[in-house]
């Protein structure tokens, strides 16, 4: 770890500033939930992920994790998650064995998750798993002895990919404090603004959530935004919602989480953005998106210098290996 000076909230502090006496004990312990987590918990997180920064930029090499495994159990579609955690641990020096898809592993012969992990524990160091049914994860995590990394859980919640967020915002926009954040598209189903919102909770920003009204963001999460006292509304405008907005957080209709199909395509376009309606509004304006995107962005948009979506990848990948260094006690 060498960088001195790292981000948390409002600008940089020193190293030696930081209390780590605000940070939860990571080692050994499990990644499931954003709710969870206290603004010392992220901002440990996000320290660490920058001191990470060169080696997920190929600037750097690392063996840090050089003696450990990582399980990576996808029993759900992935692409930038997937590769983004055997990325980050084999860039760390580590190794991955992995299980792609419900069909190629016990689980389609009827073995339960606890059985799963009781056996997974025995190969591998650290387990990230997704999978289709909300709080699933958590149930191997119940079960095993190693920590247990949720990379999504069906509806529930995608705390990996809000953490990235959260940097991503750290490292474009040099500030949390203050900002005012637009999430557009299916709040409902989209798990990882469930997560995000968590995260900003902690650091005093605006939220303004735009979706259609069959789409709205969860009662629990807009309970917690309530109990914690930010500053949110809930609109079906998105126009509005560009002109207030410093970060336009846009994602898809979670097609597989619909039973109706008809409903699914009678909300897929519900919301386009388009440079002509940035460069209308605010030109500056930070453009983010979990990935994949299915038409959410128009691609006029991409080469604007505030389209990060892509920026995110990389940042994955150093937020990924900071929990994985985190929770395996190397940081």
């Amino acid at each position: 770890m060498e960088a001195l000076f790292f981000w948390v909230g409002k600008g940089y502090i020193k190293r030696e500033q930081f209390n780590r006496n605000l940070m939860m004990n990571f080692k050994g312990g499990d990644i499931l939930t954003t709710s969870t987590l206290s603004r010392g918990d992220i901002d440990t997180i996000m320290a660490a992920a920058a001191d990470f920064m060169p080696v997920a930029d190929k600037q750097k090499t690392s063996s840090l994790l050089a003696d450990k495994v990582l399980a990576a159990l996808f029993y759900e579609p992935s692409t930038r998650t997937r590769l983004s955690f055997e990325t980050a641990m084999l860039r760390l020096g580590g190794r991955v064995i992995t299980v792609v898809g419900m069909e190629s592993s016990s689980l389609a012969k009827g073995e339960t998750l606890y059985d799963t992990a009781r056996v997974v524990e025995n190969f591998a160091d650290v387990i990230a798993m997704r999978h289709p049914q909300p709080g699933s994860v958590r149930e191997v995590a119940d079960a095993a002895s190693i920590p247990v990394i949720n990379a999504g859980d069906g509806a529930g919640e995608h705390p990996t990919q809000a953490l990235l967020d959260v940097f991503t915002i750290i490292r474009e926009r040099k500030k949390l404090e203050g900002l005012t954040v637009a999430m557009v598209g299916d709040l409902k189903y989209g798990r990882t603004v469930h997560s995000l919102s968590y995260l900003l909770s902690h650091y005093g920003v605006k939220l303004i959530l735009v979706s259609p009204d069959l789409l709205k963001m969860p009662k629990e999460v807009t309970d917690v935004l309530k109990e914690r006292k930010i500053e949110f509304t809930e609109t079906e405008d998105m126009g509005e919602a560009l002109k207030h907005a410093q970060v336009i957080y846009s994602t898809r209709v979670q097609k597989e989480r619909f039973s109706d199909l008809k409903e699914y395509e009678r909300f897929k376009n519900y919301y386009v953005l388009t440079r002509e309606q940035i460069e209308k509004h605010n030109g500056k304006m930070t453009i983010m998106h979990p990935l994949p995107r299915v038409g959410e962005i128009s691609m006029d948009v991409d080469d604007l210098p505030g389209a990060a979506y892509f920026r995110q990848v990389k940042n994955g990948v150093a937020v990924r290996m900071a929990l994985l260094a985190l929770v395996l006690g190397k940081v």
